[in-house]
């Protein structure tokens, strides 16, 4: 069979098919996928009350530092969004409340210089030691949001500590600050309010 010429409206047709069939790959892929979201008007952090003042030092051996690790969280903790405990089954977020970090990174931050502060010794991560040494301080971050039902942020922190040699030591902590307004810079500060109350409760423990 003889094939049949092509014109230049068919060439044309040709030439641009796959960049016709690109973008309706394109479009079809902006309906359910964002490309990029909105800046909330400021990240929230979290600063210690307690921290070395500036040029303080602090000389010991990798066994006589404390190690503070990073606590584990669940999965609602496990970003950088606040949540709003609703009710025991539902959980909802902070309108524009965004951390800078995950909470679980920046609430070790507190406890690390409030341990530092008020004890005066070496406070190191596991990544400065490379091993598990010394004194160490883990746990788990179980609450670190506002609860509607208490109308206040609650920070609750299960804390451990493991010294070689010793049996391990294990309490929770418990601080929670009440919230006129239910927005960004309000929760953000209670929680840092709270956060604290709950770093220097923890270091009074761990050096006992």
């Amino acid at each position: 069979m003889t094939a049949m010429p092509t014109t230049g409206a068919s060439r044309v047709t040709q030439m641009f098919r796959p960049l016709l069939a690109a973008g309706a790959t394109v479009a079809l892929l902006s309906a359910c996928v964002s490309f990029g979201d909105k800046a909330p008007p400021q990240l929230l952090t979290l600063t210690s009350d307690a921290a070395p003042t500036a040029g303080s030092m602090a000389l010991a051996s990798v066994t006589e530092a404390i190690i503070v690790d990073v606590p584990t969280v669940e999965r609602t903790l496990d970003q950088v969004r606040v949540p709003v405990q609703v009710s025991d089954s539902a959980i909802a977020y902070v309108q524009d409340a965004v951390w800078a970090d995950k909470p679980a990174r920046l609430f070790r931050g507190v406890l690390a210089e409030t341990l530092a502060a008020k004890s005066g010794r070496l406070v190191l991560d596991q990544v400065e030691t490379g091993s598990e040494r010394g004194m160490m301080l883990s746990g788990q971050l179980q609450r670190f949001g506002y609860d509607e039902g208490m109308g206040a942020v609650v920070v609750r922190y299960d804390a451990v500590i493991r010294k070689p040699g010793s049996p391990l030591r294990k309490q929770r902590f418990e601080a929670s600050e009440p919230v006129a307004t239910v927005d960004a810079v309000s929760v953000g500060a209670a929680l840092n309010r709270a956060a604290n109350t709950v770093a220097t409760q923890v270091a009074a423990w761990a050096v006992n």
